[in-house]
């Protein structure tokens, strides 16, 4: 099980939970992210995205202006965070009139 740091000081809201989220889809079950992040929002952000992805938050602390993020990945939310993919046809699409 990997532990990776990640500094994501400096980015704004939505930035910091996107690339979050980006940086869990490639991690596999039971790797930690540390992410440490300057926008207050992450506060919120960050545990509502782990609501969504299902991703554990282990500890999180404040050091200065500094928010610090402990995420586990969790196994059964390994694939969560991949988008559907969109359904095959052998139809063409069809117009609305």
């Amino acid at each position: 099980m990997a532990e990776s740091t990640i500094s994501l000081r400096g980015l704004k809201c939505p930035l910091p939970a996107l690339k979050t989220r980006k940086l869990l889809a490639r991690m596999a079950a039971g790797d930690v992210l540390v992410i440490e992040c300057t926008d207050p929002l992450t506060s919120i952000d960050i545990p509502n995205l782990l609501r969504e992805t299902g991703d554990a938050l282990e500890a999180s602390e404040k050091k200065g202006k500094v928010l610090i993020f402990r995420i586990r990945k969790h196994a059964s939310a390994a694939g969560l965070h991949e988008r559907p993919k969109k359904p095959t046809s052998k139809e063409p699409a069809r117009r609305k009139r």
